[in-house]
């Protein structure tokens, strides 16, 4: 099942007897687990129906035991086990799988991947019951259309270049950024108008005129001046943008250039699907594509990792302030 359709059923109060949530995205196991955790049971009757375990402090044994207590004074009881990844041997679990109580439901929150076997029998009797997340990380290119609809569940509605911003300053850290939404829901009291990106830099502490997202647009337009006063900012001040970040984001900020190059449908429409943006950016990544054809793109890709290797030290002891100095010239008169 996907997270929606999981979260969607539990709303409308269906329930499965047993959870197993996994992946290396750990934001979706925790929403759904917390979910369960606050909305399941009542105040009164989660106090003789709710058990949270943690699996590096109980045994397969206790938890099939906790599962098929009886509820109180209910018609569920709750068993959440967290780290489940620890639960040794965690495919004897099958013995409570095989039948399992309806008035239970069990949560295993498992966060490494690696500690599943998804072959064994207790995952494949799981899939068959209850239901089984997979909780992947997020492609670059499904992270825009996330932002928005996270807005949405939040009844926020955020312009294009807010959507943006906001992933470009935080990046593919999908608790932050929820956690930020709730900032701006807080924080906006007209919630019908769409939040922009001035509010955003307001509310997210970015500054609104020096960020990644501005250096990209000066990059894009050869704008060099506004380049190196970015870039300036950035160096001064280290805590507003860690380096990594924005050599990753200007490494991306090229591939979609480079799709740009190579799209056999450059609509609108179609770039906009192949470089996974808002079709009001595609005006923005094409101008760029007159600015760097794909030759002046592999002698950038290797100048930003050159620019990596100095960031983590390697070769040398470096200051940010000139790295960033030395890459933005490169790229500007490549």
């Amino acid at each position: 099942m996907t997270y929606d359709e999981i979260l969607n059923d539990l709303k409308n109060k269906i329930y499965k007897p047993i959870y197993l949530l996994y992946g290396e995205e750990s934001y979706f196991i925790d929403k759904i687990t917390d979910y369960i955790a606050n909305n399941v049971l009542t105040d009164a009757e989660k106090s003789f129906n709710q058990t949270i375990m943690y699996g590096k402090d109980v045994s397969v044994n206790a938890v099939i035991q906790a599962a098929r207590r009886f509820p109180m004074m209910s018609n569920y009881q709750v068993v959440i086990v967290k780290e489940a990844q620890n639960l040794k041997p965690f495919a004897d679990l099958d013995v409570y799988f095989e039948t399992p109580l309806k008035s239970t439901i069990l949560v295993l929150a498992v966060k490494e991947t690696q500690k599943l076997d998804k072959r064994t029998k207790a995952v494949k009797l799981a899939d068959k019951i209850g239901a089984v997340l997979e909780s992947k990380k997020l492609y670059e290119n499904e992270m825009i259309k996330w932002v928005s609809s996270l807005a949405k569940s939040y009844e926020l509605t955020l312009t294009p270049e807010a959507q943006r911003m906001m992933y470009e300053h935080i990046g593919a850290d999908l608790s932050r950024l929820d956690g930020e939404m709730k900032k701006l829901k807080t924080a906006v009291s007209d919630q019908s108008t769409p939040i922009d990106g001035k509010t955003v830099a307001q509310n997210i502490g970015i500054n609104r005129d020096f960020n990644t997202f501005e250096l990209q647009k000066a990059i894009g337009t050869k704008n060099a001046l506004k380049a190196y006063q970015i870039t300036d900012y950035f160096a001064k001040n280290p805590k507003s943008t860690y380096i990594g970040v924005a050599i990753k984001q200007i490494f991306d900020y090229f591939m979609r250039i480079m799709k740009v190059h190579y799209a056999k449908d450059k609509s609108r429409n179609g770039l906009a699907a192949e470089l996974g943006v808002s079709s009001y950016f595609v005006e923005e990544y094409t101008r760029a594509a007159s600015h760097y054809p794909v030759g002046k793109i592999v002698s950038i890709v290797s100048f930003l990792r050159e620019a990596d290797i100095k960031s983590k030290g390697m070769g040398g002891t470096y200051e940010e302030g000139d790295i960033y100095k030395e890459l933005i010239f490169k790229i500007m008169h490549v």
